[in-house]
């Protein structure tokens, strides 16, 4: 079955790159899954909106102290598609703490966007115990922080 359904797939694939070469145009350029995932953080900034699952990348541009009020909370900022700030939250009580993080690094992220004017934050990056939210994650140089 598993098989059968990998070569439909492809033959779709290869009959959709004959079907735009006949036509004389090219198939249609895709942007890279972080562009894609930083455009819908914007649209959710332009939008207000909150409580947003996310996947995107952005640069550190900011180093902050950590949040020590309740839960604790390694705080950095990041800047995705060279526009816009997002104040990153990760619970360090839950995660492990990001020991390496620089000004200038990159880093991916998959969590709950909350609106604010500033740009927005990011939190949720850790998994749930409780099991009642999904799962979010950092990745830094290669480690997954979760």
């Amino acid at each position: 079955m598993k098989k059968a359904l990998i070569f439909l797939v492809i033959a779709a694939a290869v009959y959709g790159l004959g079907f735009f070469r006949d036509q004389g145009v090219s198939p249609p350029v895709t942007s890279t899954w972080s562009e894609v995932s930083n455009n819908e953080i914007e649209a959710a900034f332009n939008n207000r909106q909150s409580d947003v699952q996310v996947q995107g990348q952005g640069r550190v541009v900011r180093i902050l102290a950590d949040d020590n009020d309740g839960s604790r909370h390694q705080r950095f900022i990041l800047v995705v598609n060279n526009s816009l700030s997002l104040l990153v939250a990760h619970n360090i009580d839950l995660a492990p703490r990001i020991n390496d993080l620089n000004k200038g690094d990159t880093v991916t992220f998959y969590g709950e966007y909350e609106w604010n004017a500033k740009g927005g934050v990011i939190h949720w990056t850790h998994h749930d115990p409780g099991h009642g939210h999904i799962d979010g994650w950092l990745k830094h140089r290669g480690r997954t922080y979760q």
